[in-house]
């Protein structure tokens, strides 16, 4: 849900940011960023660029049909501005439209927990409980989203309410559970982090290993040095390079897997990360390895 689930572009190192960032080593599940994208290209015309969070707010309460959704989307995008997250009055304000949405568009759904997802902690005390009853939704893509922001909480006490879900058959589900659950504190997850690292589905495999390096376990090291196998990720990523748009979800795989190994430092991945800074064909990639490698010492 960015990853929303959606990865947002970072010019600052993460290899050595504080550990509050280390949630973005992960890979945010493409299900969070296909919800944030899909069906709104023609929509946002609709809506003006100088808008405020009141504004969208109002839409989603007032607005028609085809009005509501996308201005939550928009409030969803607004929610990355830090001036706006700091706002108190806006968490209580989100959380009863969230809970007014029920019986709503699931897309409303879907781009109200984003926003919530990205309030700064501690979030209002209803947030979690609503949040929670959303784990319920009919709608899979409203799930998806509510398992992210509860993982954005840092709320320990979701943890429980989350494992079991890892039980889906469901690998867009399974994938955002251990996503979640790698970003929120505490070690009692720790065991489905261990089971997920043999999931069928490879990138719930790559989140539970670097899930388990955000919480100091070498216990992914194994599945991590894959993520730096090239050959290996280009075998299961089947996904073509956007060089207009400066996608690459191969290099984006291995970076990911290159910051866990930082952030574990272990020495096993040495060898793999100092041939990646030196033949790897993505500069991207080689720069991240080099990077790894100083923090490595």
């Amino acid at each position: 849900m960015d990853k929303l689930i959606e990865r947002e572009a970072a010019t600052r190192n993460l290899l050595v940011a504080t550990p509050a960032l280390a949630v973005q080593f992960f890979l945010i599940p493409l299900a969070v960023v296909a919800v944030t994208v899909l069906g709104y290209v023609g929509f946002r015309s609709m809506l003006a660029d100088d808008r405020t969070a009141e504004d969208y707010l109002s839409e989603i309460r007032n607005g028609g049909t085809d009005r509501r959704w996308p201005a939550a989307y928009e409030m969803s995008r607004l929610m990355a501005d830090p001036k706006v997250r700091a706002d108190r009055t806006l968490g209580p304000a989100l959380v009863r439209a969230f809970e007014a949405s029920k019986d709503d568009d699931p897309r409303v759904r879907r781009y109200l927990a984003l926003a919530l997802g990205r309030l700064d902690p501690p979030l209002p005390a209803d947030a979690v409980a609503d949040l929670t009853k959303a784990l319920d939704d009919p709608d899979s893509e409203a799930r998806i989203s509510a398992i992210w922001a509860l993982g954005s909480s840092g709320d320990t006490s979701v943890a429980p309410r989350l494992q079991p879900l890892y039980a889906s058959s469901d690998a867009g589900i399974r994938k955002m559970v251990v996503y979640a659950l790698g970003a929120l504190p505490g070690e009692a997850q720790i065991l489905t982090l261990r089971t997920a690292l043999q999931d069928s589905a490879a990138d719930v495999r790559w989140n539970a290993a670097i899930a388990l390096a955000r919480h100091g376990s070498h216990e992914g090291v194994p599945v991590l040095r894959q993520m730096l196998d090239r050959s290996y990720v280009e075998q299961v990523v089947k996904r073509d390079v956007r060089q207009d748009e400066d996608l690459d979800p191969i290099a984006d795989v291995m970076i990911s897997g290159l910051r866990a190994a930082a952030a574990l430092r272990d020495e096993a991945l040495r060898p793999s990360i100092a041939s990646l800074s030196q033949q790897d064909r993505s500069m991207k990639v080689r720069q991240a390895a080099m990077e790894a490698l100083k923090v490595m010492g």
